[in-house]
């Protein structure tokens, strides 16, 4: 099927500056929709930023002009930038993709998550 795995996870000081990375992988036809949510401990997952197949990015208000999503549809692969970072950014980051994939002699399309990575910022 396929596969989401994320790198680039670990801890900063404020003002610090990290990059996540996620690739897909399996049999893929192709990615429509990606994107990173993150969960800080006891608070409910929520979304950080989303990229369309053709480059179209939406942020949550919190890490707008901080936080930048791209993506390389060659390899597959998300990246979140993340600069300026704050204590509140602390959290597990999960990257997500809409993936359509090879079943066989069909195609299938599925919604695929990430394991995390944690990320905590702190002096």
């Amino acid at each position: 099927q396929v596969q989401l795995v994320e790198s680039g996870g670990g801890s900063v000081q404020p003002g610090g500056s990290l990059r996540l990375s996620c690739a897909a992988s399996g049999s893929i036809v192709s990615i429509n929709g990606m994107g990173w949510y993150r969960q800080a401990p006891g608070k409910q997952r929520e979304l950080v930023a989303t990229i369309t197949r053709g480059g179209s990015t939406d942020y949550a208000d919190s890490v707008k002009g901080r936080l930048t999503i791209s993506r390389d549809n060659a390899r597959n692969t998300v990246y979140l930038q993340m600069n300026s970072l704050k204590p509140e950014d602390t959290a597990v980051y999960y990257c997500n993709a809409e993936v359509r994939w090879f079943a066989g002699s069909s195609r299938s399309l599925g919604d695929y998550w990430g394991q995390g990575t944690q990320v905590t910022v702190s002096s």
